[in-house]
């Protein structure tokens, strides 16, 4: 029997490595089902990538981000379901 166990809560976890060139890892505990966004933004605001963007269900889950076509500098990962939302600051040095 395969028994999957459910995150408490919601959790964005610190992305590693960080600083990072050219790819970072980030992992995301979702508690419930629903639309759950995860987000890639420069500092002016700007979205940079699209993660995941759709309906997960209650789960852990892990993104790689691969930064290979974006310029060095400070960007921020941002995770959204309909509850929750929590950002992380990454750099990406070339």
């Amino acid at each position: 029997m395969d028994v999957s166990v459910v995150p408490s809560s919601f959790i964005l976890s610190d992305a590693y490595p960080n600083p990072f060139n050219p790819s970072t890892s980030i992992n995301l505990s979702i508690p419930e089902a629903g639309h759950v966004s995860v987000m890639v933004y420069n500092v002016m605001g700007q979205l940079v990538s699209t993660l995941a963007d759709g309906h997960m269900n209650a789960s852990d889950y892990s993104f790689t981000w691969d930064a290979s076509l974006v310029p060095s500098g400070v960007y921020l990962i941002t995770a959204t379901t309909v509850n929750h939302a929590s950002t992380q600051k990454v750099m990406f040095l070339k």
